[in-house]
């Protein structure tokens, strides 16, 4: 069994494997994310799944004075094995046996959500279903009977509201009378055709003896019916040649009976709906609906967009920029002071180290913390809300000039977090053209590093017009990533197209414990990378710029700028500029650190006061042009890496933004140079 684990603001520990286990399942969009954040808080564990890069969340939750494990399997809307996340799910069930199976439906979407209900009842696991969004579909006209579907299903059916924290105390009552044996279920499993049994009978008789334990006969004799791949190779490794010889015959004859499964589900679910489901009246209009005829109008759908990204960076300035301001004054120099007060008597090199080095390259980065987490709780509201389904829906007329559909937008709006998830998540585009593409033009989308480079240097240089610059980088990039995404389809691809299908869910309440955990997690992660990654290369750029003679214009740092400068001048930079870009390959953030390294003998002015003196605004304006082009970071290369399974296109990928950022901050320089902002 699973060991589970707490993490965040409580120590790190792990809990014994005798905790009741619970699996959480649910089709994407139903709200499992939210019920899952609301049981356990901070109290979970996030990682991947062994060998997979799906992540695995996992945690406890106490109930009536008794603790539970809960695992949150991967988002899926079936149990067949087309996908990673899919095998996972099952795989768990199946080999983990899980005490309770909690399925999460939406009860404004019951007919598509009962699907994978269909196949977690063919499974051994006790179900409970949790009946969610049942205020969105009394919101939408659409009234379900609870009673009546869990009389229908023969399982228990508990509604409740997750955003809203109603009905949770009654799951939980229901899964705990589960444990004990006060709650029994006779679950009403569907049924393939009348004239296939007999044939799936045939299959059982053949394979039920070599089944592999933990393994439910009559599941993998369905699974073996229906065609699935996985299940099919683990019995070719166990069947006597006589038997898998009469299997292959039977399936052959029957290459269509994943339809006739699947006919019998839906056949099922129709029964369930009509039994428990009152359906708007005819000509009613719901709340989604009249929403929707502007969010996901073709013409006005794209001004929205742009209308909220620039609502997005507009209260992200306004919010976070005075406490970045406050911190940086408050809590960072007079820091700085006061450590290097307490070090006044060590040797100079101690004192620069520490108070040049780390507290001056990560403190400067740890300042953008307000800004990230403005930034994120904006993009987190905007999808748990269900606008995001709509960007990537009038998105898709912009992607199809690149030969892409709407769903290419996904993973490339993860892209405004951080690249790497935004390549992972290229895995739900089928097309393997259509997901190269993406995963070539993903790192056009300007991720939080980026812009903590773009928030901190444009407000010193372009004052009350950051916000303008800003906004303007951003969709300068988005530009130049249709511009060349259609360049590369006609090169690469010739041109190739790719069909659309997507889910658009209903809107909804958004969950602010989901969004406050969401931030919580995302800006610890930035900390952990400011206390590692960041302060490592802080120190190594404070060592170069030490060494050999405690000069800094005679350190190895300064020769290797020096010596690479002739390329920086062509885009308006020192060999300060230039330096600060190299070392962004680690990471984009390290670009300020590595300035507030090496401005560090004028801590009195503050960093950004040196660098306004220090460069023109021509030069500053390269520079940001630079960075929002500049070659992927390190762990964005090695995700290119994994994801394409070559080091072919991941070099491809370097020397492409390589060229790009250079050719971009060569014409932005000298046209701002021309302009007269030399």
């Amino acid at each position: 069994m699973s060991e589970c684990h707490e993490i965040a603001v409580v120590p790190v520990a792990q809990i014994s494997a005798g905790l009741p286990l619970i699996a959480l399942a649910g089709q994407p969009n139903m709200g499992k994310s939210t019920l899952f954040n609301l049981l356990t808080g901070l109290n979970q564990h996030v990682g991947n799944w062994t060998g997979k890069t799906v992540e695995r969340r996992e945690g406890i939750f106490r109930y009536n004075g008794r603790e539970f494990c809960l695992v949150d399997l991967p988002g899926t809307y079936s149990l067949t094995a087309n996908s990673p996340e899919e095998v996972i799910a099952r795989e768990f069930i199946v080999r983990e046996r899980p005490q309770v199976v909690i399925a999460v439906v939406s009860a404004a979407h019951l007919e598509r959500s009962l699907y994978l209900v269909a196949e977690l009842l063919s499974l051994s696991a006790p179900v409970v279903i949790a009946l969610n969004m049942m205020d969105v579909a009394m919101q939408e006209g659409i009234r379900v009977e609870p009673e009546v579907l869990a009389a229908a299903l023969g399982v228990p059916v508990v509604p409740m509201m997750a955003s809203k924290a109603i009905g949770v105390r009654d799951l939980l009552r229901v899964v705990e009378g589960v444990l004990e044996g006060k709650v029994v279920s006779q679950p009403r499993v569907p049924e393939i055709r009348a004239d296939h049994r007999q044939i799936l009978q045939q299959i059982e008789t053949l394979t039920a003896e070599y089944v592999p334990a933990p393994y439910p006969p009559d599941w993998v004799a369905l699974k073996l019916f229906e065609g699935d791949p996985e299940v099919a190779k683990m019995m070719e490794n166990v069947l006597p040649a006589q038997n898998r010889a009469a299997l292959a015959t039977i399936l052959r004859e029957h290459d269509d009976a994943f339809l006739v499964v699947a006919s019998g589900r839906y056949e099922w679910i129709g029964r369930m709906v009509r039994a428990a489901v009152t359906q708007p009246k005819i000509g009613q209009i719901g709340l989604t609906e009249r929403l929707d005829r502007w969010a996901a109008h073709p013409v006005w759908g794209l001004f929205i967009l742009a209308a909220m990204l620039g609502l997005v960076f507009w209260v992200t300035f306004t919010l976070a920029a005075p406490v970045q301001d406050w911190m940086d004054a408050q809590l960072i120099v007079p820091f700085a002071e006061w450590v290097g007060s307490l070090l006044q008597n060590a040797p100079l090199w101690v004192q620069g180290m520490v108070v040049d080095g780390a507290i001056g390259g990560v403190g400067s980065v740890l300042t953008f913390l307000p800004i990230l987490v403005v930034f994120f709780a904006a993009f987190a509201l905007l999808e748990d809300v269900g606008y995001m389904a709509r960007a990537a829906y009038v998105m898709d007329n912009l992607m199809h000039l690149m030969g892409l559909h709407g769903k290419s937008f996904l993973p490339l709006f993860l892209g405004f977090g951080c690249n790497v998830p935004a390549i992972m998540g290229t895995r739900v585009i089928d097309s393997w053209p259509a997901r190269l593409l993406t995963i070539l033009i993903a790192p056009l989308v300007p991720c939080t590093a980026r812009m903590v480079v773009v928030a901190f240097m444009a407000p010193v240089f372009f004052g009350a017009h950051a916000l303008w610059v800003s906004w303007g980088l951003v969709l300068m990039t988005l530009v130049t990533l249709v511009l060349g995404g259609m360049l590369l389809n006609q090169v690469l691809f010739k041109g190739q197209r790719s069909a659309f299908i997507m889910e658009m869910p209903l809107y909804h309440i958004p969950n602010a414990r989901t969004i406050g955990l969401l931030v919580w997690q995302r800006s610890i992660a930035f900390v952990k990378k400011a206390g590692t990654a960041i302060l490592a290369m802080s120190l190594l750029v404070w060592v170069l710029s030490y060494l050999p003679e405690g000069d800094l214009n005679t350190s190895f740092l300064a020769r290797f700028g020096q010596f690479i400068e002739p390329v920086g001048r062509w885009m308006g930079f020192d060999w300060r500029l230039t330096v600060a870009l190299i070392t962004s390959f680690p990471a984009k953030e390290n670009a300020v650190a590595t300035l507030g390294v090496l401005f560090g003998n004028a801590p009195e002015a503050g960093l950004a006061e040196a660098l306004a003196a220090s460069f023109s605004t021509a030069s500053a304006l390269s520079f940001l042009v630079v960075t929002m082009f500049f070659i992927p970071c390190m762990a964005t290369v090695a995700v290119i890496r994994q994801e394409t399974s070559s080091w072919r296109w991941a070099g491809l990928s370097v020397l492409l933004y390589l060229v790009l950022s250079m050719a971009a901050g060569v014409v932005t320089y000298h046209l701002a140079v021309w302009f007269g902002w030399g």
